[in-house]
């Protein structure tokens, strides 16, 4: 029988694997400081090739952060007994990369007092955990609030309905109105711009209520094109839907011929929301400050957006104004 040989490895063929994987070369002189790094080390810390470099050196650019974290850790290198790995960041610029420096403690494999390693940019990984998390932390935060939001929805929906069956209908109505809302901004990782944009969240938002009576189309929506953050589309659909109930239960919705018309404009740092309400029946002026759903709105208005609310009540109906400071719509 032939047998047959493996390749011969030599220094050449370890030098292109470890290229091939961006492994960067380390040794460092216990009694000196010094290290010294091949190519790949060099451009890794963008220091100038074959410059005599220390650790301190090295260190003046590991982030702020991580500086001590990283000093005492290489100290202590000498008492660990088998390999170690610590990884931290390093500022190249305005650019941060993530390294990480693995090696053998307790002087295992020491030759002429000088310890080696390796350096490994995981830039990439670790933005890809960093990503995991944040997902995680906004994923866990998003049903903490759709729980508080159906809550709300609940009391709201009591308030406007006559039966159970109604009540039953209109919550699940309203209930899938927000889950189609929150579709519209959920988080995707590595991305900050908004996900949504406001006049297609209303839009969203109020579909529940556009055929409640005899034909749909009587809620028309007219905005400009600008983005909604997470945390203010759970704000704002607490306080339309608290307006929607109050039309449905005592303003234009209430009739079968009744309209909306939901219309904003910007004034200097303020988006100026303008809900109208037409062909209802006659209303009265609520007392100020009165009932649950009122307190709410105004809360969320002065608190959540840093602006107000303030109601006219022609004959033809309700006119509410909701002033939002543009910074708040984005979070």
């Amino acid at each position: 029988m032939q047998q047959t040989t493996g390749p011969v490895w030599d220094e050449r063929h370890l030098r292109l694997g470890v290229t091939a994987a961006g492994v960067a070369l380390w040794a460092w002189n216990v009694d000196t400081d010094r290290l010294t790094m091949d190519e790949i080390g060099f451009d890794l810390w963008t220091v100038p090739s074959g410059a005599a470099v220390t650790f301190e050196d090295l260190s003046a650019n590991i982030h702020p952060a991580d500086r001590d974290r990283v000093r005492a850790a290489f100290s202590a290198t000498r008492g660990i007994v088998g390999p170690y790995e610590i990884d931290f960041r390093i500022m190249v610029g305005d650019e941060v990369r993530w390294i990480s420096a693995r090696g053998r403690g307790d002087d295992e494999g020491i030759v002429g007092r000088v310890m080696y390693g390796v350096f490994l940019d995981v830039t990439g990984r670790k933005q890809a955990e960093e990503a995991h998390e944040l997902l995680a932390g906004e994923m866990s935060h998003r049903v903490k609030n759709l729980i508080t939001i159906a809550g709300a929805l609940t009391s709201m929906t009591a308030r406007s309905s006559e039966t159970k069956e109604d009540m039953a209908r209109e919550l699940s109505q309203r209930l899938t109105a927000l889950g189609r809302a929150h579709d519209l901004v959920r988080p995707v990782p590595g991305q900050t711009e908004n996900a949504a944009l406001l006049g297609d969240l209303i839009s969203v938002l109020l579909t529940p209520y556009d055929d409640l009576g005899a034909f749909s189309g009587r809620i028309r929506v007219s905005v400009p094109r600008m983005g909604i953050g997470e945390a203010a589309t759970t704000n704002l659909a607490l306080v339309l839907h608290e307006l929607a109930t109050n039309s449905v239960k005592h303003g234009a919705l209430s009739a079968d011929a009744g309209l909306l018309d939901v219309a904003c404009l910007i004034e200097g740092d303020e988006a100026v929301l303008v809900w109208t309400e037409r062909g209802g029946p006659l209303v009265t002026p609520p007392s100020p400050g009165t009932g649950f759903g009122n307190r709410l709105l105004d809360r969320i208005m002065t608190r959540a957006f840093g602006g107000g609310v303030e109601y006219a009540w022609p004959p033809e109906g309700l006119i509410a104004t909701l002033r939002i400071k543009t910074g708040k719509l984005v979070v």
